[in-house]
């Protein structure tokens, strides 16, 4: 027998799987859901609702996220879903899966460590190239090619990338 707690169970199960699908449109071999930004999804009645969170206020992606957060659910079978934005608790690169960062490697963007560290709050952390895998890196610019990431240089193999700021 299938009760109403099993079917509403199913339902935000599907619904967040939908949601979870949606790529950050800035570095598109992530998830919304590797990324953690995808917070929540609740069911009241008939209607259902997605809770995002921003990876900084302000982000210029979140639009286009809740726009294909609500296509990626129209297509599931759920009819004018609602996209929520949830801006605390603030979002931090602790909420980053191991798979979202394991991907950002393989895409030669150096994850994030742990913001909790001391050393990430004074900008003294080692980075390590996600190329070669050596710690002899150097910052080049706290500015990268979007406002979460900075640009480093390898100094073994002599490579630029992209690394992922703790927040």
């Amino acid at each position: 027998m299938v009760t109403a707690l099993d079917s509403d169970t199913e339902l935000r199960r599907r619904a967040w799987d939908a949601a979870a699908s949606v790529v950050d449109p800035e570095i598109p071999v992530l998830t919304i859901a590797d990324l953690g930004v995808l917070r929540d999804v609740a069911l009241n009645g008939t209607e259902i609702e997605i809770s995002i969170t921003p990876t900084y206020s302000g982000c210029p992606a979140m639009n286009m996220i809740a726009l294909e957060i609500e296509l990626a659910l129209e297509r599931a079978g759920f009819h004018r879903p609602k996209v929520r934005t949830v801006l605390s608790p603030a979002w931090t690169t602790d909420w980053m899966s191991e798979e979202g960062r394991r991907k950002l490697r393989a895409y030669g963007i150096a994850p994030p460590q742990a913001s909790s560290s001391r050393r990430a709050l004074f900008g003294e952390q080692a980075v390590a190239c996600p190329q070669c895998g050596s710690g002899e890196t150097e910052l080049l610019s706290e500015f990268g090619s979007t406002s979460c990431k900075a640009l480093w240089r390898c100094k073994a193999c002599r490579e630029p990338f992209d690394y992922f700021k703790c927040h």
